[in-house]
């Protein structure tokens, strides 16, 4: 698989098999995503892969969390969204709960689908991402660089991830259970491993904007 299959095939998948990746398939493919692009090669993350009783012991402690209050890092989207952006999310809200046949009105079914986010939706492996809250916005930038590289390097490994801002909404728990040194945050989760393509869920494929819409061409002839 060449990097151009890699990109068409990632899409994030919530629904798992039971297998585990080895630990050296997990360690390999975090170590070579960190080959990524970093400025001033400042190489602004830190990585804790979970699996077994220590992915259980942390999934366990979010269960009976409560979330951070919005604000800050912890929005996942900006407040009061704006378009096109507003009209994307939504669609690919309705999109995915569509392939799992939850309407609109079912609040408790989408809070339980939301809720499988705590679980890795039963992946298993978890990793969670780390950035120095003292870090900027072009350090961000970097983590996503490194993120995309990961998640790139799964897809070619036969892997499947999803990675999830929800973490950040359990900071506090997430630190504090893995022992994150200050002055790091969570920046990011990510669900790994293979995925069941039985399952409905997982037939989801995002659509995309037209490229007129977000680019243009000029200068050329």
């Amino acid at each position: 698989m060449n990097v151009t299959q890699a990109m068409k095939e990632r899409r994030s998948v919530r629904a798992f098999l039971p297998k585990t990746p080895s630990a050296q398939a997990v360690h390999s493919l975090i170590a070579d995503a960190a080959q990524a692009a970093s400025g001033g090669n400042l190489q602004p993350w830190r990585v804790v892969a979970l699996a077994g009783h220590a992915l259980q012991e942390l999934t366990d402690a979010i269960a009976d969390a409560q979330p951070l209050p919005e604000g800050g890092n912890n929005y996942t989207y900006p407040p009061n969204l704006w378009e096109p952006y507003r009209t994307r999310r939504f669609k690919n809200g309705e999109d995915l709960y569509k392939t799992i046949d939850i309407p609109r009105e079912d609040k408790a079914a989408r809070l339980e689908q939301l809720a499988k986010n705590g679980r890795f939706f039963g992946a298993p492996v978890g990793l969670l991402v780390f950035a120095d809250e003292r870090m900027g916005y072009a350090q961000w930038v970097d983590l996503g660089i490194y993120l995309q590289s990961l998640m790139l390097l799964a897809t070619e490994r036969g892997l499947a991830t999803c990675a999830q801002g929800y973490w950040r909404r359990y900071g506090d728990t997430v630190e504090r259970v893995l022992k994150a040194p200050e002055p790091y945050k969570v920046a990011y989760g990510i669900a790994l491993g293979y995925e069941d393509p039985s399952a409905p869920i997982n037939s989801l494929r995002a659509d995309r904007a037209p490229f007129g819409d977000w680019a243009q061409m000029r200068g050329f002839d």
